[in-house]
């Protein structure tokens, strides 16, 4: 059992003398995911805090005083200071304080189709088949199967998302640079995964995920690259 107890990312531990930031991630969160994406495109140094969502750390007395809502993530930029909650306010936190590399395009109409993505997936596809989401539909309706529930929200939420990509797609989400669209649309795919969606009809959300496969930021981020990942 981790509590609160610091875990250290690798890239992290090397610079562990000069950080102050605090990420409470936990390794399959995807909203947690988003924001190491972030964190190691931008090469940022951070002090990695477990929080087991099976375990129901995240409902834990100590933790909720750091997010009341008693969600991952939460980013503690400095010592003392009191927690950023919401992975896409923790985003625009990076990027106006760390704005190179950027994960924010210069144009405005891009920046705003980044945005636009990002909300489709944070707002429109992960909420629906978030863990607490769907242990409470399991619940409270007798028979309800979790797998289809998610499966169908997800197979909505990409096919209205392979569209707006059709419209925005480079070699990346918006353009032939990475931004904060790759950094969520990278962990949505992964829960599509988890809950047997069929993306065989999704080419563009494919390729991107192909070429952000390819970069480290996104290697180190994975679930399977952290230090309280489970087997």
């Amino acid at each position: 059992r981790h509590d609160l107890g610091e875990l250290m990312s690798e890239p992290a531990a090397k610079k562990a003398k000069t950080t102050e930031m605090e990420l409470y991630s936990y390794w399959r969160s995807s909203c947690s995911w988003r924001v190491r994406i972030a964190l190691a495109h931008k090469k940022i140094p951070y002090t990695y805090k477990a929080i087991n969502l099976l375990k129901g750390e995240q409902k834990g007395e100590e933790y909720l005083k750091v997010c009341p809502l008693g969600q991952v993530p939460a980013l503690v930029p400095t010592a003392g200071a009191p927690a950023i909650t919401q992975s896409l306010a923790i985003l625009e936190y990076l990027e106006d304080t760390h704005p190179e590399p950027a994960l924010l395009p210069k144009d405005p109409l891009q920046r705003a189709n980044v945005r636009a993505i990002c909300n489709v997936i944070n707002s429109g596809i992960q909420p629906l088949q978030n863990l607490a989401v769907i242990n409470k539909i399991a619940a409270d309706y007798e028979g309800a199967d979790k797998m289809k529930w998610a499966n169908f929200h997800i197979t909505r939420g990409f096919e209205a998302l392979e569209k707006l990509l059709g419209q925005t797609a480079g070699k990346f989400c918006v353009g032939d640079e990475v931004s904060m669209a790759d950094a969520c649309l990278i962990p949505q795919i992964f829960n599509a995964g988890r809950f047997q969606v069929n993306m065989e009809p999704f080419p563009i959300i494919n390729r991107i995920a192909k070429e952000c496969a390819e970069l480290e930021a996104f290697k180190e981020a994975e679930p399977t690259n952290q230090p309280d990942k489970q087997v």
